[in-house]
C-alpha cells in the first residue's frame, strides 16, 4: 500500500485511473489542471504519480504541464503520432499554427519518403518537442494567419493542414526542410494531382514571397505540369520581380536563365519518380 501512496489523492482517485477513463473516451492527452482539478490532492503527490506513469511509458510530456497518453500498441514509440494531439498541444501552448511542408505533404497523398519529423509551422518561434520517437520541429512563417488551410480529421478529432497549393508554396520557401529542390520536385510531382489552378494562384497571392512563386512555377514546369504553371506565370508577368535564383542558399553563377519565372537555374534538379 504505501508503494501505491504517490499516485492517490484526497478523494482517493488514481491518476493511473484518470488516465485510463480518458482513454476509454478517447481522449490521449491532457493538462495538469485539469488532473489536479479531477484529482485533487497535493502538487508533489501529483508529480509523483505522473514521472511514475512517465517512467512506465504510460505517458509523455512534450511540453511541461501537457500530457499525452500512451496506448499499449505505442508504448514501444513512447507515443502516439503527432496527429492525436498536436491540436490540444497548440491550444495549450496558445498558438495559432497548421500542420504544413512535408508532413501536410503526405497527408495530401505525397509521401514519396515518411517525413523524419512533424512540421508545423507557426507565427513566431518555438523550440523543438521531441516525444518518444516522434520529433515535432516548427517552423517561423510570418505571414501565418494568410496561408490557407484546411481541417483534416484524425483518430482523436481534427487538426489545421496547410491546403495542397499553399503546401507547395512552402516547400518550396523551405526547400531546406524538405530535404533538397530535387526532392521537393518529386513531392511536387506526387502533389500536383490535387492542385488546382486557381486556387494556386491564390495562396499565391495570399501568403506567398514573389521569389517562392517563381520557383514553384519552374519547379512544376519541370516536372510537366505546365497547366497548373500557368496562372503562377501570369501572376509572374504582371508583377514583374527581380530575377532570382533557383537554389536561393547559392550564388546564381553563370546558370542558364528562365525567362518564364525570371530564374537564374543554378542547379540542375534531378527528379526522381
Amino acid at each position: 500500500m504505501q508503494e501505491d501512496r504517490p499516485e492517490m489523492s484526497r478523494n482517493g482517485k488514481a491518476l493511473a485511473d484518470f488516465v485510463d477513463a480518458l482513454q476509454a473516451s478517447g481522449r490521449y492527452s491532457f493538462r495538469r489542471e485539469e488532473a489536479r482539478r479531477e484529482l485533487g490532492g497535493s502538487e508533489p503527490a501529483f508529480r509523483a504519480a505522473a514521472r511514475r506513469l512517465v517512467e512506465r511509458r504510460r505517458l509523455a510530456v512534450p511540453r511541461r504541464g501537457f500530457f499525452v497518453v500512451v496506448p499499449v500498441e505505442h508504448r514501444g514509440a513512447g507515443s502516439p503520432p503527432a496527429s492525436w494531439f498536436v491540436d490540444d498541444l497548440m491550444a495549450h501552448l496558445g498558438r495559432p499554427y497548421y500542420v504544413g511542408l512535408l508532413s501536410a505533404a503526405a497527408l495530401h497523398g505525397a509521401a514519396h519518403e515518411q517525413p523524419q519529423e512533424f512540421q508545423v509551422v507557426v507565427g513566431e518561434p518555438l523550440r523543438p518537442s521531441r516525444v518518444g520517437r516522434t520529433r515535432i520541429r516548427f517552423v517561423t512563417k510570418r505571414k501565418l494567419a494568410a496561408t490557407p488551410v484546411t481541417s483534416v480529421r484524425t483518430e482523436t478529432g481534427s487538426m489545421k493542414v496547410s491546403t495542397p497549393e499553399a503546401t507547395a508554396l512552402d516547400l518550396v520557401a523551405y526547400c531546406r526542410l524538405a530535404g533538397h529542390l530535387g526532392n521537393v520536385a518529386t513531392v511536387l510531382a506526387e502533389l500536383s494531382e490535387k492542385l488546382d489552378a486557381g486556387e494556386l494562384r491564390r495562396a499565391a497571392e495570399a501568403g506567398a514571397e514573389m521569389p517562392s512563386v517563381q520557383r514553384l512555377g519552374h519547379l512544376l514546369d519541370l516536372v510537366g505540369e505546365e497547366t497548373l504553371a500557368e496562372s503562377l506565370a501570369r501572376l509572374v508577368a504582371e508583377m514583374k520581380p527581380r530575377p532570382v535564383p533557383l537554389r536561393p542558399d547559392r550564388p546564381r553563377g553563370r546558370g542558364n536563365a528562365d525567362p518564364r519565372w525570371r530564374i537564374f537555374v543554378n542547379e540542375k534538379v534531378a527528379v526522381d519518380v
